[in-house]
């Protein structure tokens, strides 16, 4: 019988649990929990005998893998998976997956939340501004892109994005103007909603003279991660901008430092929301296990990522 491990220091809805655990008795495979762990050697343990294994923001590190014996495949439950070591997973010949679109509402739902919190100055009574008329950027046009621009037209905002990989007609076929440069979306946009993924060439990469072209009252809103924004640039932007306000999903290294001088002006969430819905929950975590599924019986590598 084939055995497959969910390990999640942050678990899974309880019906998300259910559904995952439905996909894998149905195929006849036996389903192991290790939930809200403390240490890796746990990790380590329940992955020893394992034919797949299921993440949220776990890391699937070396040690891991080398510890996984019968491990064929990884899937991460969300869009992003640099907590998966994509290398180590090719040289012992395992499949890492992703979900690609399983998170992406309620990351957008999310972005949205936080502007609107930070634009009524978080509902202290003062007078704030509204989103309809604005400008936004999307900085990157994926799953998560899309959904933006969706909600976007409902808020009656003129939207705008970036997005080098992706062709300017599918972008343009859903009523979004596309711009040649990212300097040009930053210059553009009052708002701008970053959706890259942390790699080589984008780490830091949203820094000071980037973020300087951005119009007076910028918000900029970051669901992704945290890597990307080169924090001292920040930092130094803000103190010589009063009118700018960063949003993160992510708490920043330098939080205290951003909190206590930019009071009013910055707003971060207590852990990683983007997904903390009961809904993404359910779709990512099925989708995992009827990946895992699809691979194990079939071979389909469609979401393979390494």
């Amino acid at each position: 019988m084939k055995k497959v491990l969910i390990a999640t220091d942050k678990p899974f809805a309880p019906v998300a649990v259910e559904g995952i655990k439905k996909v894998f008795d149905n195929a006849g495979y036996q389903t192991v929990l290790l939930e809200k762990y403390t240490e890796v050697s746990q990790f380590l343990e329940a992955v020893a005998d394992v034919d797949g294994l299921i993440i949220r923001s776990d890391i699937a590190s070396a040690e891991v893998l080398n510890a996984a014996k019968n491990l064929k495949i990884v899937v991460r439950a969300g869009a992003g998976y640099d907590n998966i070591d994509l290398d180590a997973c090719t040289k012992k010949g395992v499949v890492a997956m992703n979900t690609p679109g399983q998170n992406s509402n309620a990351v957008a739902e999310l972005a949205f939340g936080m502007m609107i919190y930070a634009i009524r100055n978080a509902f202290d009574g003062s007078s704030g501004s509204e989103l309809r008329g604005k400008k936004i950027g999307i900085h990157a046009y994926g799953n998560v892109g899309r959904y933006v621009a969706m909600i976007a037209k409902g808020f009656g905002m003129d939207i705008y994005a970036f997005d080098p990989f992706v062709k300017k007609e599918d972008i343009e076929k859903d009523g979004v103007k596309v711009l040649g440069s990212v300097e040009e979306l930053y210059k553009t946009c009052k708002f701008v909603s970053l959706h890259i993924p942390a790699n080589d060439k984008t780490k830091k990469s949203i820094n000071f003279n980037l973020l300087s072209l951005m119009p007076k009252g910028a918000v900029l809103v970051n669901t992704a991660r945290k890597e990307v924004i080169d924090e001292d640039g920040l930092i130094k932007l803000m103190e010589e901008r009063q009118d700018f306000k960063y949003l993160s999903d992510i708490v920043p290294d330098k939080a205290a430092d951003m909190t206590s001088k930019f009071a009013g002006r910055v707003v971060f969430t207590a852990k990683k929301m983007g997904a903390q819905t009961s809904e993404a929950n359910i779709n990512a975590g099925i989708a995992a296990a009827e990946q895992i599924v699809a691979f194990l019986e079939k071979g389909d590598a469609k979401f393979k990522v390494n």
